[in-house]
């Protein structure tokens, strides 16, 4: 038998026989790293420990504590839930279950609805299996016999799943735990050695959901867990889970009355008139930031003949996700982005070097035609409009262009409190143009990054086909991580639009286009905004800034004295002159989370004054009217924490 060396993390190498499983390097560095040992990666392929060395290879040991052992272990958790799901509801059918950022998930097809009671069962049969420590075995199985099995057993997906994923393979790969009988499913792996190394684990809820996430396809129930290397990472999730709760967006937005949806139109909001406000307040607030940056908002139509959608490529790989509308014979469709309608408006006149940069920002209605399936909320919709915008720029602009974008983004979120992360992607595997321009984009982005002094995580064959990006993730209040702004570069749609502009040589050149976002779509930020805030929107942001609460009806006619003094210095004030007792609208307008509550009553009316509340300072006193208006304004324009209102 052959020899093969095996390089490990710290440079040092060892020998071994050609054919030792990974585990047998592990136990061969110390015992106690055997008994460690989750899985490895071998010349940075994850693999399982039984996997066998047949030819030289950098081997590095995955622990708990390795940054691939948490999707590793949530992912084998996925088929241990299966596992006690297929033992305790005979004949169930298996989707798929797959790890996820949150935890895994596992579809199946059952006689009937999970209910609570049933999760409960199923987490404890779980843990049944994970105490006995049975063994997860990859077994490779001649493919028709795979097929042939799956549908003995009544699977008739996972026959679909091998036929689509496997054509052309002699052989597949099928993971069991302890036996076939036990559990079997068709996966590639890998997994953890045991279902003892498994004991830190929870079942979460379930939902409806249909297979592929298609509504025309087989309804089928989902079970969503959540899985971690410790106890106490695991309490911590539940406890943001539980903060979470309070904080969903669609709870709040009924609530406070910022939005509902209809049956009749799925995924579009019809947006209330509180919600309305908050969307037009950051609708302007982005033109006052992109003005001011050299951007120029247009806006272009909503229905484009197909021809359009075939030469940018969309009608060929997006056709599915798109509205489309037969009008006197010809073959049109809603718009799913605006892109396509800005490289028009850029090729509508000749473009001169000295015109570039050129920034097209807008923000009209998108449609995009998600399945049912996924729709949730704010966050998965099928109408919404971005913050959209592209640059065109001559090849040498893509630095400095890219650092303005950069410091744009970094303006925005600090102007919302939400911290941010950036990601470098660089070229794909499968790309378009050639890899001298690439290596150029990519220097330049790094370059922008560094002189913007943007810290930055590299996501290396990320990029997409078309040019490199950077993505940011903005953390919400509660640790949640949500990806947001983009910045794209694109060499491909210049190309099929044939984009010109003429340069300094007075010959025609093909610009750069740069896509960019940092909302992204309005709903979805808004989502976020709610849950970030809790719904307690600072001042800037708030729907209504403050209310006028009358004591008696005596007072009405003061209290709208003052509300049309507020509204006529620019804030946005209401008026609650329902007959009910005082304290009971303090607490609705705290329930409303309005920021300011203004209590008059005899001696405010008598000295012109109101007694200014905070939402969550409490009472401040009595303050002449102008003096709250002041502060209020200066909290507004700075954006600023509720401001010491001074007492007069």
């Amino acid at each position: 038998m052959g020899q093969v060396t095996v390089t490990l993390p710290d440079g040092s190498s060892r020998t071994v026989p050609a054919g030792t499983p990974v585990r047998g390097v592990a136990e061969g560095i110390s015992p106690r790293l055997a008994k460690a040992a989750l899985a490895a990666l071998v010349d940075g392929r994850l693999v399982d420990l039984v996997h066998p060395l047949d030819r030289d290879a950098a081997v590095r040991i995955v622990t708990d504590s390795s940054p691939e052992a948490l999707m590793l272990c949530r992912h084998s958790t996925a088929h241990l839930l299966a596992a006690a799901v297929t033992n305790l509801f005979p004949g169930a059918q298996c989707g798929i279950g797959p790890a996820t950022d949150e935890g895994f998930f596992y579809d199946f097809v059952v006689d009937r609805p999970f209910v609570p009671e049933d999760l409960e069962t199923i987490e404890k049969k779980m843990k049944q299996l994970a105490a006995e420590d049975l063994p997860y075995e990859r077994q490779m199985w001649p493919r028709e016999q795979a097929k042939a099995f799956f549908a003995r057993r009544g699977e008739p997906l996972k026959v679909q799943l091998i036929d689509e994923k496997t054509e052309g393979q002699r052989d597949v790969s099928c993971y069991t735990i302890k036996d076939p009988e036990t559990f079997v499913d068709f996966c590639t792996g890998p997994h953890v050695p045991s279902t003892g190394t498994l004991k830190t684990f929870k079942i979460l809820s379930t939902s409806n959901a249909y297979w592929k996430g298609d509504a025309r396809n087989q309804p089928m129930q989902r079970i969503y867990g959540t899985a971690f290397p410790t106890d106490k990472e695991l309490k911590a999730y539940l406890t943001q889970l539980e903060e979470a709760k309070k904080r969903d967006h669609r709870k709040l937005g009924r609530e406070l009355r910022l939005f509902t949806f209809h049956q009749w139109a799925p995924g579009a909001a019809f947006w209330l008139e509180k919600g309305t406000t908050l969307y037009h307040t950051l609708a302007n607030y982005m033109r006052g930031v992109l003005s001011p940056a050299g951007y120029v908002e247009v806006k272009t139509p909503l229905v484009y003949n197909k021809a359009l959608w075939e030469r940018s490529g969309h009608w060929k790989h997006y056709r599915q996700n798109m509205f489309l509308i037969e009008s006197e014979n010809e073959t049109m469709s809603v718009k799913p982005m605006n892109c396509p309608g800005h490289f028009l408006t850029y090729a509508s006149e000749t473009r001169s070097y000295r015109d570039l940069p050129i920034r097209l920002h807008e923000q009209t209605p998108l449609h995009r035609n998600e399945v049912s399936g996924v729709l949730s909320g704010l966050t998965r919709v099928r109408q919404f409009s971005q913050d959209d915008a592209h640059c065109f720029v001559m090849q040498d602009q893509i630095g400095d262009e890219v650092e303005r974008l950069i410091r744009l983004v970094e303006r925005v979120y600090d102007d919302f409190g939400l911290p941010f992360s950036a990601k470098l992607s660089t070229r794909p595997e499968e790309f378009l143009g050639e890899v001298a321009t690439w290596d150029h984009a990519e220097s330049q982005l790094r370059a922008a990054l560094d002189r913007a002094g943007m810290a930055y995580t590299l996501n290396e064959g990320d990029g997409a086909f078309y040019g490199p990006k950077i993505d940011f993730d903005v953390t919400d209040a509660i640790g949640r991580k949500w990806q947001c702004a983009t910045i794209q570069l694109d060499y491909a749609q210049p190309e099929n639009f044939d984009l010109k502009y003429i340069g300094a040589d007075n010959t025609e050149h093909r610009p750069v286009v740069i896509h960019r976002a940092i909302f992204g779509s309005f709903e979805r930020f808004i989502a976020i905004l709610i849950e970030h805030y809790a719904g307690a929107f600072p001042l800037w942001l708030a729907p209504v800034q403050a209310i006028v609460l009358p004591i008696a009806d005596r007072h009405a006619a003061y209290a709208g004295e003052v509300r049309d003094r507020l509204r006529a210095a620019g804030l946005r004030a209401e008026l609650d002159e329902r007959q009910e007792k005082i304290g009971y609208k303090i607490r609705e307008a705290q329930l409303q989370k309005v920021p300011y509550m203004l209590v008059v009553g005899d001696r405010e009316a008598e000295t012109g004054t109101i007694s200014v509340r905070e939402r969550s300072g409490g009472d401040k006193g009595a303050t002449p009217i102008d003096a709250f208006i002041a502060l209020a304004r200066d909290e507004v324009e700075t954006k600023g924490t509720p401001a010491a209102v001074a007492r007069g």
